[in-house]
């Protein structure tokens, strides 16, 4: 991808597809989700989200930093950081209040926040508590609270991204490596460990946060001999897919995720380099292009992925209960369109209630520059 300091059309349809497909593979029954990347490699679009995530925030941040002052590019993030914070809650009220909704039509549903509502009713100052604490992480608000440390860690590793590459690469790789022994001791109620482990995905995060700041990539691809990566890199995502599909069981370890397993992330990269090649040519450019109503929706990520979360829980929740579990084909093909379609409107509904509330307000200019700020860091 390119190196540009201005949004660039490619991430932001890149950010759009992996939230239209987080959406769906979360529903259970759903049929789209057959096909998309977890179904043959194994990583999933997770990697692809908190990869973009850093990817995006490094050109947030050179951006405020070449037009402000690299303070302003800190304190910037500081902030961002409290924003994700605050869009955990608001997720974690909404999976709650949607589990309360849902209860007692679809309470067979596996995917509920059952236990959670049932610690908030029964010890509801507690179980606030250990929300805002990030000790209870209902359901789809789980990858949150990991952003909003990631977010905190930008003015320490953006930095040395772009001085000492090598020192944020290694320093990284070293929390991964130990990641499952600190994932054991973060915060959590019942003894259950954190469904993203910190520790882990800040490899991925830093990764993106690199390809930003370091050429790498292009260095790489224009050299004379870069078609054998690229050879290798089909060879490998070739050589996963069958691994995928016939060897390895149905069902892995919860910690192959939690913990970011190395195969994961060699996967992730094997197939990012071949999404760089597409990027690289203006293929993605193209497809984007035809398709704006993806971009948009990458255009204001956080507000369509706290949407995305409710969509989800709320169409396999009715789905489930619809087919009693089992594989409906017209049931999930529908299931899927309105998932689609509902998360296509939340762009088109955020830009009008947006204009509205700040038409409410005056914005002296030193807000219209932070305003400015914000929705390049989105």
């Amino acid at each position: 991808m390119s190196g540009k300091s201005q949004r660039l059309v490619e991430l932001d349809f890149f950010r759009g597809l992996v939230l239209l497909i987080i959406v769906v593979d979360h529903i259970g029954g759903s049929m789209l989700s057959r096909f998309t990347l977890h179904a043959f490699a194994l990583n999933d679009a997770a990697e692809v989200f908190v990869f973009l995530g850093g990817f995006a925030t490094a050109t947030a941040y050179v951006s405020l930093a070449e037009r402000r002052s690299e303070s302003a590019a800190r304190m910037r993030f500081i902030k961002r950081a409290f924003e994700i914070y605050r869009a955990f809650v608001v997720t974690a009220v909404l999976m709650l209040v949607a589990t309360f909704l849902l209860r007692p039509f679809y309470g067979h549903a596996p995917n509920l926040a059952l236990h959670d509502l049932d610690s908030l009713l029964s010890a509801p100052l507690l179980s606030i508590a250990q929300i805002l604490t990030f000790e209870r992480q209902p359901y789809l608000a789980a990858v949150l609270p990991m952003y909003a440390l990631f977010a905190l860690s930008v003015p320490l590793a953006l930095p040395l991204a772009r001085s000492k590459p090598w020192l944020l690469l290694g320093l990284s790789l070293a929390l991964w490596a130990c990641a499952p022994q600190i994932g054991e001791y973060m915060p959590s109620v019942d003894d259950t460990l954190w469904d993203f482990n910190p520790a882990a995905w800040q490899l991925m995060f830093m990764l993106g946060v690199l390809a930003r700041c370091q050429p790498v990539y292009q260095r790489i691809a224009s050299h004379r001999f870069g078609w054998t990566i690229s050879a290798a890199a089909f060879a490998l995502i070739a050589g996963m897919a069958y691994y995928k599909l016939l060897v390895l069981p149905p069902v892995l370890d919860s910690a192959f995720k939690r913990d970011l397993a190395g195969a994961r992330v060699v996967n992730f990269l094997a197939i990012a380099w071949i999404a760089s090649n597409l990027a690289r040519y203006g293929v993605v450019k193209a497809i984007a292009r035809r398709l704006p109503w993806v971009g948009a929706i990458g255009r204001v990520g956080m507000v369509c992925f706290v949407a995305g979360t409710v969509i989800s829980l709320v169409v396999d929740s009715i789905l489930f209960t619809m087919t009693d579990g089992l594989i409906n084909v017209p049931a999930g093909l529908a299931a899927d369109a309105i998932a689609i379609t509902a998360l296509l409107s939340v762009p088109r509904l955020h830009q009008p209630v947006a204009e509205w509330l700040r038409a409410r307000r005056p914005v002296p200019a030193s807000a219209a520059v932070a305003a400015a700020d914000h929705r390049a860091v989105r």
